[in-house]
């Protein structure tokens, strides 16, 4: 190669080197912006989130709020949920006590033979009703050896048949005990204070312990003695039996309303449940939002509760399927706490 063709070359290979240098200090300027720009975006990354904790941090420092949850409207109507203004109202002082069906005095009739002889036919069995003179038994007598009718003298029911067909029924002899059931006495034993306060005219609910069935009454009378084997008194009052389910000599309970006292709020004790702590609390829908909420309680009787704190008049309280509430608000913290 000439010294000529040299110089062209050598001039090449110097640009070429220049070239490179010059594309290596732009590439180590751009990686140093680039490792400028992290750092910076690494600061700007980590202030953000030591700013995000800190707001956390006050977050958590207010109190919890109540529990809750959402139930839509459709739902809970399907389910039964049922919610009622806290208003005013009162409460019953109440008593509860135990007693005794018994037949009205006046109202059971004893069937008897007029004159002696054997007992040729009876008409009628335990149980079954009868009308004011309708024949229950024939008997042949002994004296006129003639066979005569033995009719019943009031309308009721059969408590009790003493005669068989063939027997000889002597003059004056119990054949039938009937006795007119469509309205009972209910003899109530109340015991030591509470006959002091207790008085005719009050109001009182009998319930049926086999059915839990209740009638309405008002005691007519205290008696003036003593029940000798439980010591008790005696509060009488009268039930109608139309359906006959009422039956004598059955135990009845009793709710005994001697006095009622004026509350602010009130709501019926089927909206009371108890939270993890044992704490009273209702439910509170606003909207579709229902909301646990601890009260604090005063007087009750059999179906309400006086509200002292906890509540304000108008509020929607759940009174009736409160559980499902419950369990539902109890659920969603579940999933929550997961």
């Amino acid at each position: 190669m000439t010294s000529t063709n040299r110089i062209p070359r050598l001039l090449m290979l110097l640009v070429l080197a220049a070239a490179i240098t010059a594309c290596g200090d732009k590439s180590d300027a751009a990686h140093a912006e680039s490792d400028t720009h992290a750092e910076d975006a690494g600061h700007d990354e980590h202030g953000h989130e030591e700013g995000g904790h800190e707001e956390g941090e006050g977050e958590a420092g207010h109190e919890e709020g109540a529990a809750a949850t959402t139930i839509p409207a459709a739902i809970a109507e399907t389910s039964g949920i049922r919610v009622a203004a806290v208003a005013p109202g009162s409460i019953a002082d109440e008593h509860e006590v135990q007693g005794l069906l018994t037949p009205v005095e006046g109202h059971v009739a004893q069937v008897m033979a007029r004159f002696p002889g054997p007992i040729r036919a009876l008409r009628a069995n335990i149980g079954d009703r009868v009308r004011a003179g309708q024949p229950l038994a024939s008997i042949e007598s002994n004296l006129s050896l003639t066979t005569y009718t033995v009719a019943s003298p009031i309308s009721g029911v059969i408590l009790q048949r003493s005669a068989s067909v063939g027997a000889v029924a002597g003059e004056g002899m119990p054949l039938f005990e009937v006795a007119d059931l469509s309205t009972l006495w209910v003899d109530l034993h109340i015991f030591g204070n509470d006959a002091g306060h207790i008085t005719a005219g009050i109001p009182v609910t009998v319930t049926r312990m086999s059915d839990g069935v209740g009638a309405e009454t008002t005691l007519e009378r205290i008696l003036p003695g003593t029940a000798t084997a439980s010591q008790s008194t005696v509060a009488r009052a009268t039930i109608g039996n139309i359906d006959g389910l009422w039956r004598p000599g059955s135990a009845v309970r009793a709710r005994i309303v001697v006095d009622r006292a004026d509350a602010a709020q009130v709501v019926p004790l089927t909206a009371l449940q108890t939270d993890e702590g044992g704490r009273d609390v209702v439910y509170v829908r606003e909207g579709e939002r229902y909301e646990e909420r601890v009260v604090t309680l005063g007087r009750r009787d059999a179906k309400s509760v006086e509200i002292t704190a906890g509540l304000k008049p108008g509020e929607q309280v759940v009174v009736a399927q409160s559980f499902l509430v419950k369990a539902d608000i109890g659920k969603s913290a579940a999933t929550h706490e997961h």
